[in-house]
């Protein structure tokens, strides 16, 4: 895969509900149920490769087996940009952990399914608002060079509300009314 064709697609901004953003501030108003045009900051991850159980024919489902993937993770505006913080990006390293222990106790057999969990763990884990997992099968077969998948998932409102509820309490009760 090109280096940037998993993240060309979504150079384009993504509508997110300005309520999802900032439900716990936003004036109840229409104004606030309109989605707003985002544009993603976008950190990826390229190459990555690790083994797995995976498949469905008899020797695939005892033996582990080489898969690799490509990722593509959006955010609104990264702060990292202007703190240099580690604390303020998708810290690929920790995605890189995580990956690894996912291909060790993951339970499905079929890429597809695989794949999901990849972006539901970038969502859920990590506050993507958007991805791209691209997983494949390098070693499949003789006469090609990998099958595979390729799906994006956005995160939803209600996964846009949790986050920011979480992130809104934080501080509070520090300063007294």
């Amino acid at each position: 895969m090109e280096r940037f064709d998993a993240i060309r697609a979504i150079r384009q901004p993504i509508d997110i509900a300005l309520d999802d953003m900032n439900e716990r501030f936003a004036a109840d108003d229409a104004l606030t149920r309109v989605p707003a045009r985002v544009a993603l900051d976008i950190v990826y991850i390229e190459g990555f490769t690790g083994q797995t159980v995976i498949g469905i024919d008899a020797p695939e489902l005892h033996t582990t087996q080489p898969v690799r993937l490509d990722l593509a993770i959006g955010v609104p505006r990264l702060r990292a940009c202007d703190t240099d913080r580690i604390g303020d990006t998708v810290d690929y390293s920790a995605v890189r952990t995580a990956l690894h222990t996912l291909l060790a106790t993951h339970k499905v057999q079929l890429l597809e399914a695989l794949a999901e969990q990849v972006a539901q763990l970038i969502i859920g884990t990590f506050g993507a608002h958007w991805v791209r997992v691209s997983l494949s099968k390098p070693a499949k077969f003789d006469d090609v060079t990998a099958v595979g998948v390729l799906i994006e998932r956005t995160r939803t409102r209600s996964e846009a509300r949790s986050l920011w509820g979480r992130c809104a309490s934080l501080g509070e009760g520090l300063i007294p009314d």
